[in-house]
């Protein structure tokens, strides 16, 4: 079981690494567009400010956080971009500041949860080693539009795991956001980690198997990459069908990213998939 100060420590790091990219940038890339149509560099910032503060409401007053939960639900299309474009708005020191201070009130009002209560959120309801291992995902993911936006190379690290754990965990739960019913068996997952190991997950033995480079799982989990354009290959009609729906986040099933255009390199300098043609 994954302990809550290790996924604090890592969400941290995380954090830390787009901070230092973010830091110091001229307005000019703020206003730059990101691979999320409509959604620049600040956007991308001001959402993970914005999701930090939910997840404190959330943690520490669960009937404030339920009149939020309200609405949202009343504008369900338009309420994330609308709470991205409100941040966007601030001057990037301004809106700097406040994700980072909003960071530091996410470690502390997690912490505080007691032993064995969940927090309420979009999706289910989750602990608070799974809350910060949701806002360590987010983290990666529009951490990883902004480093395309700003044509940056990202070394991809072990902190890959927790995203495709919740990956995996969310797997029912994908499903039912497409009112599909969740498969009855377990799956067998090997992913290739950055040090080159073998994460595993489900049975050895399992008919159904879902396999390729943790950083092409994850880039698909969190609808970053077309399925196409990675090298995750499933074995078995369940496990084929959960790659065209997967999502590691909560709230409706999002439109994922167009397939890239035949011989166009990858973003970063990533490995393209098997037989691609990319590099």
């Amino acid at each position: 079981m994954v302990q809550l100060d290790e996924v604090l420590d890592d969400l941290a790091a995380e954090s830390q690494e787009l901070d230092r990219l973010v830091a110091g940038l001229p307005a000019a890339d703020w206003a730059r567009p990101t691979p999320a149509e409509g959604w620049t560099v600040a956007h991308q910032i001001a959402h993970l400010a914005w999701t930090d503060q939910a997840s404190v409401l959330a943690a520490t007053d669960p009937e404030g956080f339920a009149r939020h939960l309200e609405t949202a639900l009343a504008n369900p299309t338009g309420f994330v971009d609308e709470g991205a474009a409100e941040g966007a708005a601030l001057p990037p020191d301004e809106l700097l500041s406040l994700w980072r201070e909003g960071r530091g009130e996410l470690v502390d009002a997690l912490s505080a949860v007691p032993a064995g209560q969940k927090v309420s959120w979009f999706g289910p309801p989750m602990s608070p080693a799974s809350m910060a291992t949701a806002r360590l995902m987010e983290t990666w993911a529009h951490g990883q539009d902004v480093f395309e936006a700003l044509e940056v190379r990202r070394t991809p690290s072990e902190r890959l795991r927790h995203v495709a754990h919740l990956a995996v965990r969310t797997r029912d739960f994908a499903h039912l956001l497409n009112d599909r019913q969740p498969p009855a068996e377990e799956f067998r997952i090997e992913l290739v980690a950055p040090d080159r190991e073998i994460w595993t997950w489900g049975p050895e033995g399992a008919k159904q198997r879902v396999t390729g480079t943790a950083l092409d799982f994850c880039l698909l989990a969190t609808q970053r990459r077309h399925r196409d354009d990675t090298d995750v290959e499933a074995v078995g009609a369940d496990a084929n069908g959960w790659l065209d729906i997967i999502q590691a986040f909560a709230g409706a099933p999002g439109p994922g990213r167009p397939k890239a255009a035949p011989g166009a390199d990858r973003p970063n300098g990533e490995q393209g998939p098997a037989g691609s043609g990319t590099s």
